[in-house]
């Protein structure tokens, strides 16, 4: 990704910084944290690093303090504090870089009055596809069906030899969000959405979820969102992705959905029903705040579902039509099917159904057989997701 040059007055703001940082780099700030810098996005963020008595980082894994239970009260409720205060501080800074990163893309756009926090209006669609948002309102009047099933034949044989690199629990479901990732990065038409009957651009590739916290019938369900980058290898995907599955999944973990969806179970009908009439029409006039974006499960790229760990086949799953979620993927049980090749000779070969629901709106037909076309090229030779795409393409303006 290109950024732009910092000036002469973040230059010197450089300088000032590394004096600091000379300065402080082997002080122990008094309140157990240190000022720390970083460059993200093409300019400095400041973030506050959290650590115990001796030095070691709160937000480091395995790094917390255990609390004793033998310990004064005091000294209990000291160490709650201060491990209160290291996850919040780190929220904080992972948003000021998630922000950073998108005023960056942002940028590479001329901006619009019209444009969202998430996506840009695309101008260059032709009359019908302006059109089509106002004849088919809904997400629901406009989604079409898409069914296929994908030779894992060779995908198998790479997940385990990934397994055998130290990629611990490496799946299909890894390979199928690489390759839906690499596809956005050679079809970016694909991540586009409608948002108040007009046709958006997203700026980045953010993909949800459904998750339960514990494999039982009467386990809690939640949902993630992974961002991804269109230059994004299938390993750098899969540390992602699984570094955000971690900190969600467990019986007492929680989201920023669950804290918010949480938050409302217990208002009156009429006043929740207000509620979320209230948050649609901001959506729809672009002033839905980023924060409620960045947690709602009904924004993003694409949704994928996992039957195939619920032991059955893909399902046609609806797209709604609250918030602009444009595709939802959903693929089944793995089956073995055997024949014969062209020289009479018996072959062995495993497969998995995929169903995609998508909204026509956002493109034509003859553009996303395309896309999906490149999307099974993809999961059945995922051997070229190991590098970064030689060119990425920009959705046009």
């Amino acid at each position: 990704m290109k950024f732009r040059r910092h000036s002469s007055q973040s230059a010197k703001a450089h300088k000032k910084i590394s004096a600091y940082l000379g300065k402080v780099d082997k002080k122990l700030h008094k309140k157990n944290y240190d000022i720390r810098y970083r460059y993200v996005g093409g300019k400095y963020i400041k973030v506050k690093e959290w650590h115990d008595n001796d030095g070691i980082p709160l937000t480091a894994p395995g790094a917390a303090p255990q609390i004793d239970e033998n310990l004064p009260k005091r000294e209990r409720k000291k160490i709650e504090k201060l491990l209160k205060k290291a996850k919040k501080a780190q929220k904080k800074a992972e948003a000021k870089e998630k922000k950073a990163i998108l005023n960056a893309k942002k940028s590479r756009f001329k901006k619009h009055w019209n444009d969202r926090c998430d996506g840009r209006r695309v101008r260059g669609v032709n009359g019908m596809q302006r059109f089509m948002p106002f004849i088919m309102k809904e997400r629901c009047d406009a989604q079409n069906t898409y069914s296929d099933s994908l030779d894992i034949t060779k995908t198998e044989k790479f997940c385990r030899d990934k397994v055998k690199a130290g990629l611990t629990n490496f799946s299909i479901l890894h390979v199928l969000l690489a390759s839906y990732v690499r596809t956005v990065s050679q079809r970016p038409g694909i991540n586009r959405f409608i948002s108040g009957q007009e046709i958006y651009s997203r700026y980045e590739i953010e993909v949800v979820m459904a998750v339960k916290k514990t494999m039982s019938l009467d386990a809690a369900d939640t949902c993630i969102k992974v961002i991804f980058e269109p230059t994004d290898t299938i390993d750098e995907i899969y540390h992602k992705f699984n570094t955000v599955v971690e900190k969600s999944i467990g019986p007492n973990a929680d989201t920023d959905f669950d804290n918010f969806a949480n938050a409302f179970k217990k208002i009156p009908r009429w006043l929740f029903r207000f509620a979320v009439w209230f948050l649609d029409k901001l959506d729809y006039h672009r002033m839905l705040p980023k924060s409620l974006l960045d947690i709602s499960p009904f924004h993003g790229s694409m949704i994928i579902t996992s039957m195939g760990s619920l032991g059955i086949k893909p399902i046609y799953h609806h797209i709604y039509n609250f918030g602009n979620l444009p595709v939802f993927l959903a693929y089944g049980t793995k089956r073995t099917v055997y024949g014969t090749d062209r020289d009479g000779q018996p072959t062995r070969k495993k497969y998995v159904d995929l169903k995609a629901v998508t909204d026509e709106r956002i493109c034509d037909g003859y553009y996303f057989a395309s896309a999906f076309k490149l999307f099974k090229k993809y999961v059945e030779d995922p051997s070229v997701l190991e590098t970064p795409p030689e060119q990425v393409f920009d959705d046009i303006l």
